[in-house]
């Protein structure tokens, strides 16, 4: 089973962006290209800083993490990101 990574993205205008992929450097590279999710084709959100990854045996696993990181407010997901930002330097270094 392939790895899939859980990311946030950070944008110009304070917002974060959460998703998943299989590559998350790729899908990072076609936010910033303004492809991908429709909300990073919006302009007013570039640049982007990615901030956090985390990596999942499946995609499954990565799905159901995103979903949960969705519904927290704003100041748990910054928190979490805050906690957690040790496994950031692990992946992509």
């Amino acid at each position: 089973m392939a790895d899939y990574y859980f990311y946030v993205l950070h944008t110009a205008d304070d917002k974060l962006y959460a998703g998943t992929s299989d590559d998350y450097l790729r899908r990072f590279e076609t936010h910033k290209a303004f492809k991908g999710a429709k909300f990073t084709k919006v302009k007013s959100h570039h640049p982007l800083s990615l901030i956090y990854v985390e990596k999942f045996d499946s995609k499954g696993e990565a799905l159901s993490f995103e979903n949960k990181f969705k519904r927290l407010t704003r100041v748990q997901k910054d928190d979490y990101i805050q906690t957690h930002q040790n496994l950031i330097k692990e992946i992509v270094v």
